[in-house]
């Protein structure tokens, strides 16, 4: 199990119980670590600083107790903002109909890097209407490195 899979599992319950989903658990850095732990609110309500703060507090009441990290780190807690990762399987459901871009960790038909609208997931499977070819192209979940939402600044936002 990888620290950040370990530190997901410590904190996950308590976050819940408090109304965040963790979205995001990343330890970075040589020297002195960053623990960066991404959340947002379980209502959709966009996240605030306040928010941020009493998160930090509880995590670090989790993190002191069960020292999954065994040196010094900066704790880091934010919203994951426009550009969201999408990380877990039900993100690539739930962020269906949005334009992403998405990186593999092998190429595929000669590329990496792909762009296009998110159709979903079936199973092990995300499917992705391409940008430019404008066709349906499907990786295995387990395949990519990395995902993100492409902010749409264009359409307003309804409340």
């Amino acid at each position: 199990m990888t620290t950040e899979q370990r530190i997901y599992d410590i904190i996950t319950p308590t976050l819940l119980e408090r109304g965040f989903r963790v979205v995001r658990v990343q330890v970075q850095g040589g020297g002195r670590k960053t623990l960066q732990i991404m959340i947002e609110r379980l209502d959709d309500i966009n996240i605030i600083v306040d928010d941020c703060a009493n998160v930090s507090r509880a995590v670090s009441v989790l993190l002191d107790l069960d020292d999954p990290i065994h040196e010094p780190y900066i704790l880091e807690v934010s919203s994951p903002g426009l550009d969201r990762p999408l990380v877990q399987k039900d993100d690539f459901e739930r962020f269906a109909g949005s334009l992403i871009k998405l990186e593999l960790k092998m190429p595929y038909e000669g590329s990496r890097r792909f762009r296009g609208i998110l159709l979903g997931i079936e199973g092990d499977v995300v499917k992705i209407e391409l940008e430019a070819q404008k066709e349906v192209a499907e990786f295995a979940y387990s395949d990519i490195q990395k995902a993100r939402l492409i902010p749409d600044y264009e359409t307003p936002k309804s409340n």
